[in-house]
């Protein structure tokens, strides 16, 4: 089991905040202050050069992994501070399940970066725990099976984004 951290900024609606929940229940810890975190921690950040992968499981597995659940009105700026101190990794291409943003690549919540996060990480287990607080949950494993797979099995970042390259739509040019 990965040990889960949460920077909480408290910019969302508190009934729909899946970071909260996951605090209630134990699976993760929720800070609000950057300097409660240990340093080198695995930084789920979206504006990483590079992407998450097996590679870094046992690096994860010493210092955790953490996630920002904040505004993308402040969130370049939240995650260039905490990337002076932690590990940064972009999580690749899933789709969101969440109510608010179903169907959308990356707009994911604090728990789906999290599921998708470990699942990448090598424990499936873990993510299959994280998804089933919320009915919809278990459908991000689901819907993403393929690629999580994929990202799993592989060795190194480049790998990744190579396995990536699959999923993503194709762009205008190319129809």
């Amino acid at each position: 089991m990965f040990k889960l951290r949460v920077y909480h900024t408290n910019d969302d609606d508190p009934k729909k905040c899946t970071a909260r929940k996951l605090n209630r229940l134990g699976y993760a810890s929720l800070h609000t202050k950057i300097r409660d975190f240990p340093p080198n921690m695995i930084l789920l950040n979206p504006f990483s050069k590079k992407s998450l992968s097996p590679e870094d499981t046992t690096h994860a597995e010493k210092h955790g992994v953490l996630a920002v659940d904040c505004s993308w009105k402040t969130a370049e700026q939240q995650f260039f501070e905490l990337s002076k101190i932690h590990v940064s990794r972009a999580l690749p291409f899933v789709i969101a399940v969440n109510p608010v943003n179903f169907g959308k690549a990356l707009k994911l919540t604090t728990l789906e970066a999290f599921a998708a996060a470990v699942y990448i990480l090598d424990n499936p287990g873990q993510a299959e725990q994280l998804t089933s607080i919320y009915k919809w949950g278990p459908h991000f494993l689901t819907m993403n099976k393929n690629p999580l797979e994929d990202y799993r099995t592989a060795k190194t970042s480049k790998e990744v984004i190579q396995r990536m390259h699959e999923y993503l739509p194709a762009s205008k040019d190319e129809v």
